[in-house]
């Protein structure tokens, strides 16, 4: 075996744990949002922001990369692009914060096993990528399992399309930050700090806030909001460096999978029959998409 091979063996395998380390942090994540499930999500949402800048920075300093953010912020069109990818990481972030506090932590499940889903169909739409057979069936059962919730609800499952839309753009624009991943999130966080920074002091001042006012507690839990928001995101990013494509695809599952189990059997949330088969639905579409990730042919011209 060639020092090469080992050299490659063992990046893969170095970037398997970075990412099953991420998702298996964001499947617990909903027990910490559950413990914090007592402050308003926009609160929670600032102080995931401000405790990230020192985690995030710390790394970059450790990395040695700061050069690379100097740049970034004497860059408009940089600066431009991390404001919107900043915008849509918030609402994905306010929603799942409000989600889990609101027992509709099913319905981030069911957001989250739509974004592969969703980011395939945008890859078509914005970007004319082809699609196989295999890919147009999935996204159309996807489509008819948020159908079917519609009609069982009466109304759009509105938590998991916001999740599945904020994620998927996000991602889509965060392609074109031309600095890498961690740099690219610290600059998120970076931009955000400045409104989340006044929006807590307001609170202070206002006698509303929850960081110093209502114990010791929510003072810790605020103050970990940021090692729950930076640790999963920078193992992500470091993962998905190594790791190819159809593995990260295959593994992004995890995390949803394991809010599903948690929704139903330890948050005991309602699970209809009519849910029952929407994820049913979901699932298949899910399968499609793996299968045609995993034997990819050309598509029909």
């Amino acid at each position: 075996m060639t020092t090469e091979t080992l050299t490659a063996r063992d990046s893969a395998t170095r970037g398997f744990f970075f990412a099953l380390s991420a998702y298996l942090l964001w499947g617990f994540l909903p027990f910490y949002m559950k413990a914090v499930g007592h402050i308003p999500a926009a609160e929670v949402v600032a102080h995931r922001v401000i405790w990230s800048v020192p985690v995030a920075g710390a790394l970059l300093i450790w990395m040695g990369r700061t050069a690379d953010i100097k740049v970034a912020l004497r860059s408009p069109r940089t600066l431009a692009m991390g404001g919107l990818t900043a915008a849509l990481i918030t609402v994905n972030w306010g929603v799942y914060v409000w989600a889990i506090a609101a027992d509709r932590a099913l319905e981030t499940a069911l957001g989250y096993y739509i974004n592969p889903l969703f980011s395939v169909f945008l890859g078509a739409v914005l970007l004319g990528e082809k699609l196989s057979r295999a890919q147009i069936a999935a996204i159309a059962l996807a489509v008819a399992a948020v159908a079917l919730l519609t009609w069982e609800a009466g109304g759009l499952p509105w938590v998991s399309i916001a999740l599945a839309l904020s994620w998927g753009f996000y991602a889509f624009f965060k392609k074109t930050l031309p600095i890498g991943p961690a740099q690219g999130f610290f600059l998120e966080i970076l931009v955000l700090s400045i409104p989340a920074i006044g929006y807590i002091g307001w609170l202070g001042a206002s006698g509303t806030g929850h960081f110093g006012r209502t114990g010791a507690a929510d003072i810790w839990l605020l103050l970990g909001c940021g090692l729950v928001t930076a640790v999963p995101l920078i193992l992500y990013a470091n993962g998905a460096k190594l790791l190819r494509l159809s593995t990260i695809g295959i593994m992004q599952y995890i995390a949803p999978t394991m809010i599903f189990v948690i929704a139903i059997f330890i948050f005991h949330e309602p699970f209809s029959s009519t849910r029952a088969i929407a994820f049913a639905m979901i699932w298949a579409a899910l399968a499609l998409y793996s299968w045609s990730m995993f034997f990819r042919r050309p598509a029909v011209e």
